[in-house]
């Protein structure tokens, strides 16, 4: 676990409490609303619990980062299947905002806490939505070899050594193609779309020529929505890089990553990472 106590370390959890109070508002506007699902609420809500749970994962904070991906789970079928919350949906979503709270306000006691009530609260939440909205639900983009069906991904990197080493690594799980910037990456994944050959997993450098990382994921999970593709069931996106700056990860995740990793790649990380993405068994 990274230093609680360090300065970029205190930064975030600030940051992440401030992600909190995002949500309540417009989960409080949600309900407000009646019935009608304004679309930015939800994604500004599901972005917010997203950063939370990135920097959850990033600090180690095992905890924290279960119920905020167990928020993000309800936030995505309100999302995706244009269900309004019930009054009784979103005060457990209330509730488990408060108890998140409660845990970053207190991070090294986090992994000690029971979070059961509010996990189970959540679980049922998803449930309901489950049942009365099923059809409606887009084909998740992962667990491509669940069927038998090897994994699309797009490696984007622009240092030889290092696509060398990610591309023999990945061709074991499925077929990798190679894009050096950015840009190559959108024109790639947007060309993918157009074919209905969606990539499973994209790796994506952040510091390169022409466009960084970051801009290409942005414009990667534009495309998806404008696809009516939500990023929980889009591509699942690890981005990699030689900075290991919370910062930097934070903003990541705000971007609608799924994971990161520090260079050099550990290939052990990698593959922990995909099981956990449901790529791989």
């Amino acid at each position: 676990m990274i230093n609680l106590n360090d300065k970029l370390a205190k930064q975030y959890l600030v940051e992440c409490s401030e992600h909190l109070a995002t949500v309540e508002t417009e989960l409080l506007a949600i309900e407000k609303g009646g019935g009608e699902i304004d679309e930015e609420q939800v994604n500004r809500a599901f972005r917010a619990v997203h950063s939370v749970k990135g920097g959850a994962a990033f600090l180690d904070l095992v905890k924290i980062g279960e119920l905020a991906h167990r928020m993000e789970d309800a936030l995505a079928l309100v999302h995706s299947w244009k269900v309004a919350p019930t009054t009784e949906g979103v005060d457990v979503l209330l509730r488990a905002t408060d108890r998140l709270r409660e845990l970053i306000q207190n991070p090294g006691e986090s992994d000690r806490a029971d979070i059961s009530k509010s996990m189970d609260a959540l679980a049922g939440l998803h449930e309901d939505q489950r049942a009365s909205s099923a059809q409606g639900c887009a084909s998740p983009a992962g667990q491509a070899d669940q069927d038998g069906r090897r994994l699309r991904v797009l490696l984007v990197e622009d240092d030889f050594v290092s696509r060398l080493v990610l591309q023999t690594f990945l061709s074991r799980y499925g077929e990798c193609h190679i894009a050096v910037n950015g840009r190559e990456a959108v024109d790639a994944f947007r060309f993918a779309l157009t074919q209905g050959q969606r990539y499973d997993l994209i790796c994506m450098d952040i510091m390169m020529p022409e466009m960084d990382g970051r801009e290409a994921v942005r414009q990667v999970r534009a495309l998806e929505l404008a696809h009516g593709i939500l990023s929980m069931h889009g591509a699942k996106i690890i981005m990699t890089t030689a900075v290991c700056d919370i910062e930097a990860v934070s903003e990541c995740y705000q971007d609608l990553c799924d994971a990161y990793l520090t260079k050099p790649i550990d290939l052990a990380k990698l593959l922990s990472q995909m099981k956990a993405c449901q790529l791989v068994r």
